[in-house]
């Protein structure tokens, strides 16, 4: 790794493109790659083999681990990315048009997936172009999102549904919407919200 104090810290076998955004204190390791056109903000990490594409927006004190795929997503504060995460933005893939030319960036419309803040993708969960992530919900380990996620919701399967809630902390909620940290919540349109005192 190479830096001085506060300046970003990129480990020598990572590839970040000239016109490409570092924050300040942000490390990015071992075989990370970080495309021409993506931001990264504050106290990031950005782990082994990561690939964050161009016209991504990572906000302050994100985490993406290793193996992760950030196709043009944004990332607001304070998110996670478990190892294996992918975040798809192309919501018509193919290899060519249909006139048998190879597909370039001008063939097709970006549908980028949103992380609001706080919120955690676990480990090998894939995100279809367009998908919104609610602030602090959390997606379980090998999920398939295509729906838009509620704020404080907890998702997991194939296709991904609504299986409870999560504080801000990360723990589940109880039926009465109360963690075992202490916070307590009330619906809202979004998904939940902190209840009045807390």
């Amino acid at each position: 790794m190479n830096g001085h104090r506060d300046a970003a810290v990129v480990h020598r076998t990572a590839d970040v493109g000239s016109a490409a955004l570092l924050g300040r204190r942000t490390r990015v390791w071992h075989q990370a790659q970080i495309a021409d056109g993506a931001q990264v903000g504050e106290d990031c990490t950005i782990g082994k083999g990561a690939y964050i594409g161009a016209g991504s927006v990572l906000g302050d004190r994100v985490k993406v681990q290793n193996g992760c795929g950030v196709f043009g997503a944004r990332l607001e504060d304070e998110t996670m990315l478990a190892p294996g995460v992918y975040l798809l933005e192309d919501p018509a893939p193919r290899a060519t048009t249909p006139g048998g030319r190879t597909k370039t960036a001008e063939d097709w419309q970006r549908r980028p997936v949103t992380i609001r803040h706080g919120a955690t993708v676990g480990a090998n969960a894939t995100l279809a172009p367009g998908v919104t992530v609610g602030k602090h919900a959390m997606v379980a380990i090998g999920s398939v999102v295509h729906r838009d996620v509620p704020d404080h919701a907890l998702v997991a399967g194939n296709p991904a549904r609504q299986v409870g809630w999560v504080c801000a902390c990360g723990h589940r909620l109880d039926h009465d919407l109360a963690c075992r940290c202490g916070n307590r919540y009330q619906t809202d349109l979004a998904g939940l919200m902190p209840a009045p005192g807390e």
